[in-house]
């Protein structure tokens, strides 16, 4: 039983905010890294307790985000791969899940949300706006694999369980910055969700591994994780004002397939105040 975690920093319980912690240069960067490594391992020990045989564990913080050294020996770790979805995801695998996860942009009470980087206003495929998660869930269940357990912030949380019904989640941290910050420019977005309350470190990774564990057997015996889709499909993608440049709109189709829309590249346009969206 094959499982690829997708990895990512912001959504780790202790990553307080972004300058401090995320960036290579930030003063935190090494014992971030160490923090979600180290809720890595609670999920693979959860899901090897359950009944996995072969966990790989992708690294999807931009810079780096996993600690190869303290990584559970038991796990392989992918970093690099082809900058096209879904990401060396194939279907020699049984299931994904997500460790460290942010809620997507604009989202209410998120803590360090934004999807990609901090220029999207908002990203949507056949009008359900998705981020990070989304994409790979997505992709996920085009390849007929199931998203068993997620874990991040509250708002992340939400955003999995409504895209995903019955996703197994633990939530580690939840933020406290009310509004969408749509007034915000790239440069300033990163930086508004960087208010939370966390749980301690050593806390959520108790919980990420019994979350783990109960996630794989449910999914023994339960029906859950893949997102309904149905061709063709649309990607609509809004992006923030930066500098010079007023906010844009891009709208790109695929016929078939949700990962070949996914690495169309984007077309933008000024977005007008009466743009039907």
């Amino acid at each position: 039983m094959k499982i690829y975690i997708m990895t990512d920093l912001e959504g780790v319980a202790g990553v307080l905010d972004f300058d401090n912690w995320c960036s290579p240069d930030s003063r935190y960067y090494e014992l971030a890294k160490e923090f979600l490594t180290l809720e890595v391992n609670a999920a693979v020990d959860g899901f090897l307790k359950g009944g996995a045989t072969e966990i790989i564990v992708a690294d999807g913080h931009g810079p780096g985000g996993i600690n190869p050294k303290l990584l559970d020996q038991r796990a392989k770790l992918m970093r690099g791969w082809p900058t096209v979805w879904p990401l060396l995801l194939d279907k020699t695998y049984d299931f994904v899940a997500c460790v460290g996860q942010h809620a997507k942009a604009g989202t209410e009470y998120a803590h360090i949300a934004h999807t990609q980087d901090s220029g999207y206003l908002d990203l949507s495929i056949n009008g359900i706006s998705i981020g990070e998660f989304g994409q790979f869930a997505m992709c996920a269940s085009e390849l007929e694999i199931r998203s068993i357990f997620a874990s991040g912030d509250e708002a992340l949380i939400k955003e999995a369980k409504t895209l995903v019904p019955g996703i197994e989640t633990v939530a580690v941290k939840k933020g406290t910055t009310p509004g969408k910050g749509e007034e915000c420019t790239k440069h300033t977005y990163i930086r508004r969700n960087n208010a939370a309350i966390h749980i301690h470190p050593i806390k959520a990774r108790q919980l990420i591994k019994e979350g783990a564990f109960k996630a794989i057997q449910r999914a023994h015996k339960e029906d859950f994780g893949i997102i309904p889709l149905k061709s063709p499909f649309e990607r609509v993608a809004i992006f923030r004002a930066d500098n010079d440049n007023p906010k844009r709109i891009a709208r790109e189709k695929h016929s078939t397939s949700v990962s070949a829309l996914l690495n169309l590249p984007f077309k933008t346009e000024p977005l007008k105040q009466n743009t039907k969206l």
